[in-house]
């Protein structure tokens, strides 16, 4: 044995290394994990349960610890995924005709340039220039159709508010002109048609932005006077048209009451006095909305 080793077991010996270890003291009991780590939801308030029965938003929500709970989440990624579906929908070719519409198209050339240059879903290309030109002339209101960022609504309901629209127009005295649908739209693409046939009014009825749970959703925008150059301030409104939003309907009664004013007032946007519509004495508070449920946890 080396001297090395002789060393090692001399100091093992002197630490008692020789001797039985002593028998470990018996671990004391562990309790099982509790059920729960936090404690249960608490209580929605009730200011919070009585504002969410007024709109779709999320209000009061709570959380668990310092999460949401997992009903909430759940219920965020399938309204993002309804989202997803509504951007990625794409208005087949055909839709247009069989539906009624003069089919127009914009300079986008597919749907990543759509998502990508807006500035090229707000010009018709060349063939769709030649085809507004043969549309009815200088109809008091001019209303097109179109995609925009949810073709899902656009097919969904998007025929329906356009004859709801006309058929109010026309209870104004208002003619309305060739019923046109574009592809790959953005809204300032109405100025460039209500330029085209010379109308006194634009309105384009398209696919809204998606939100949360809202992939159905239309807007319409009206504008007095449509021209390329026309801007944001010069244009009215009405979002959220869909069957948990404006009803089709009502949206329809005030697009055409929109339309007549700026006809009679020779002005849209923020100039319009929107006092003189006719329609505020109308107004009611929007009914209690119970937000669809798309996942149960």
């Amino acid at each position: 044995m080396s001297r090395t080793r002789q060393l090692m077991a001399h100091l093992r010996d002197a630490l008692g290394s020789a001797e039985p270890l002593p028998r470990p003291e018996p671990l004391p009991a562990i309790p099982p994990p509790p059920a729960r780590v936090y404690t249960p939801r608490p209580e929605r308030r009730p200011f919070a349960a009585e504002a969410a029965r007024h709109t779709t938003a999320l209000v009061g929500i709570g959380h668990v610890g310092t999460r949401y709970a997992t009903d909430v989440v759940l219920q965020f990624q399938a309204e993002l995924a309804v989202a997803h579906a509504a951007v990625g929908a794409l208005l087949p070719e055909d839709w247009a005709p069989q539906n009624g519409f003069t089919a127009l198209k914009t300079r986008v050339k597919d749907h990543r340039e759509f998502l990508l240059r807006p500035d090229l879903g707000r010009r018709l290309d060349d063939a769709s220039v030649e085809a507004v030109r043969r549309c009815t002339r200088n109809p008091d209101v001019q209303v097109i159709v179109a995609d925009g960022l949810s073709a899902v609504a656009c097919m969904g309901s998007g025929k329906q508010l356009y004859e709801a629209v006309a058929r109010a127009c026309q209870a104004r005295g208002l003619s309305v002109g060739t019923p046109v649908c574009a592809s790959f739209a953005r809204v300032w693409l109405e100025d460039e048609i209500g330029q085209e046939v010379g109308a006194k009014v634009a309105m384009i009825l398209l696919g809204e932005r998606p939100g949360l749970g809202t992939g159905d959703g239309l807007s319409a925008y009206v504008v007095h006077e449509p021209r390329i150059g026309k801007t944001d301030g010069d244009r009215n409104m009405i979002s959220n048209i869909h069957p948990r939003g404006m009803p089709i309907d009502e949206a329809a009664a005030r697009l055409a009451a929109l339309a007549a004013a700026m006809i009679e007032q020779r002005t849209s946007g923020v100039t319009l006095d929107l006092a003189r519509l006719g329609l505020a004495s109308e107004r009611t508070p929007r009914p209690p909305q119970v937000r669809q449920k798309l996942v149960n946890a």
